[in-house]
């Protein structure tokens, strides 16, 4: 024979000649824990599909979700081959969605039920993944668990054993917190000491906008003893994940939050350090616009004032009051500031308003380098000085070189 199979433990719905698992696309699975895996694994995962599967613990219980093998095409957007987890089984709250080879930590659902749903495109690499399911004590303060949802107008969260001893190993935590709609969330870290590394590889927190792990709407991620600056949300949900690998571990942290409303468009004093319009400007002004439509400085010195910047394809424009608004399907984000992104698939789009429609001229179907700033709404807005130009691919490596430099203001 060959020996035992590696699979052997992991017990899955039949099993192919050497004994180990075949996995399917998807299925029912329930009971105190268990194994799902992508279809054909280990084999590479078929393109162009959608497996569900739906895991259902005893009454009473939570699903924890562990993964023990993760290889889809990566990509720091999850936008081709992702894994996406949510909560229930019918419209619960997305978890988190995952690709590429790095593994989350343990995912844990409000009640026993979770789905899993991993999609796949036409181009596939990778060998898919593995993981295990099992059922847990509902808020089991323990050495494994810990988390929440806070929607009280102010709070703490702290690591598990805080402040009498280290984090335990190999934890995860997931804070929820949801404001009302019309406010944001103030967050600030008091004491901070987690594991330290250059790239915050094994033990880490993540800050997101929004109510899930999503990389594209990461605000920062942190180890080591210093505490983050002052956060502050850009719509009414933060979501932050605390993650420890099963080594070295630290004292951990205590944060706090407190809602604050959305300031209102104030008509403040523009500031005068600057020689850009003030952001507060949003009409088309005749002073304004009749500057001369001229960009000032280079993609080099306008890279670290702007708050976004993107290359993309003009879809459609509509002028209103003066101005002009314009859909772009992005091509690429070198940075992404506040700028609102809504993604349909693969394609990602945004919203861009240039102040004075005739400067910068921009025209449907061509494609441009945008930096601009960005509205409340998340929307970016663009002056007749901001910095817009036609975009040629061979500009694509010095973006690229930017992209990679550290911008101090």
């Amino acid at each position: 024979g060959r020996g035992r199979s590696p699979w052997a433990p992991w017990g899955a719905s039949g099993s192919g000649p050497g004994g180990e698992p075949t996995f399917t696309c998807g299925g029912v699975v329930s009971g105190e824990s268990g194994f799902i895996g992508s279809e054909g694994f280990p084999g590479v995962y078929p393109p162009n599909s959608k497996c569900t599967w739906k895991i259902t613990v005893p009454e009473g219980k939570v699903v924890v979700l562990s993964f023990r093998y993760l290889d889809l095409e990566s990509d720091n957007l999850c936008r081709y081959d992702f894994v996406d987890i949510y909560s229930g089984h019918a419209n619960g709250q997305r978890i988190g969605r995952f690709c590429g080879t790095v593994k989350p930590g343990a995912l844990v659902s409000s009640s026993n039920k979770m789905l899993v749903q991993m999609t796949s495109d036409a181009n596939t690499a990778g060998s898919g993944f593995i993981a295990k399911f099992s059922a847990a004590e509902p808020h089991e303060r323990g050495d494994q668990y810990c988390g929440g949802r806070l929607e009280k107008p102010s709070g703490s969260f702290q690591t598990p054993n805080w402040p009498e001893r280290d984090y335990p190993a190999g934890v995860t935590c997931s804070w929820h917190i949801v404001a009302p709609k019309n406010q944001l969330i103030e967050l600030k870290f008091e004491k901070f000491d987690v594991e330290r590394d250059n790239y915050c590889r094994y033990d880490y927190v993540a800050v997101f906008n929004g109510g899930e792990i999503n990389d594209a709407k990461r605000i920062g991620k942190y180890c080591g003893d210093s505490p983050p600056a002052p956060i502050l949300s850009e719509k009414n949900e933060l979501f932050i994940q605390f993650l420890s690998d099963l080594s070295l571990t630290a004292d951990g942290f205590i944060g706090h939050y407190k809602f604050r409303p959305k300031k209102l468009p104030t008509t403040t004093v523009p500031p005068t350090t600057t020689t850009v319009p003030a952001t507060s400007v949003s009409k088309p002004t005749v002073a304004l616009c009749q500057q001369k439509c001229k960009r000032s400085g280079t993609l080099e010195s306008n890279y670290c004032s702007s708050n976004f910047v993107i290359t993309g394809t003009v879809i459609s424009t509509i002028t209103r009051a003066g101005s002009l608004h314009a859909t772009i399907s992005i091509i690429n984000v070198y940075k992404e500031g506040n700028l609102a992104i809504q993604q349909a698939g693969k394609n990602m789009s945004a919203k861009i308003i240039a102040v004075c429609k005739q400067c910068p001229l921009i025209r449907r179907g061509l494609n441009y380098i945008i930096m601009g700033q960005v509205e409340e709404d998340g929307r970016g807005k663009i002056f007749p000085n901001s910095f817009v130009m036609s975009f040629k691919t061979k500009n694509q490596k010095i973006l690229n070189a930017l992209k990679n430099k550290t911008c101090y203001n």
